[in-house]
């Protein structure tokens, strides 16, 4: 199989852990012929993040959004201001969960975990659509 490779586009979300393992396998059909591979999930922004975590209980997503805020609250005394209050906390928080994860692929399914899920995390009060690049390579 050729390295494949797509743009993923996702509508503006609300603040907080949006799992999107079902809209990536949506959008890059191509997981359902691959036996074995690598699928990379890259985010072409600098206030959002991509994570795995529980996909079960929702409870979860409100705990890890709390979890952040505690972490970089938009009360910090922060220098980058100019664009909002939400803006410098997206920055921290993005850096620490990251904006690339790299999942296997396994018999035409991602090997996530019985409980893992793909989450979207939105850092911002009012964001933009979200770009994701996708790139799966295997056989």
């Amino acid at each position: 199989m050729p390295w494949i490779q797509h743009s993923l586009q996702f509508a503006p979300k609300r603040r907080g852990f949006h799992l999107v393992t079902r809209e990536i396998v949506a959008q890059v059909p191509e997981i359902g012929d691959t036996s074995v591979g690598l699928l990379n999930l890259f985010l072409q922004h600098t206030s959002a993040s991509l994570t795995i975590n529980e996909n079960a209980d929702p409870d979860v997503q409100v705990d890890l959004e709390a979890s952040m805020n505690a972490i970089a609250p938009e009360s910090f005394p922060y220098v980058h201001t100019c664009e909002g209050p939400d803006d410098m906390p997206a920055h921290v928080k993005s850096s620490l969960l990251g904006a690339s994860l790299t999942v296997p692929v396994r018999d035409g399914r991602l090997a996530l975990g019985t409980w893992q899920g793909i989450y979207l995390v939105e850092h911002r009060n009012h964001a933009s659509s979200r770009r994701v690049v996708a790139t799966l390579w295997g056989e």
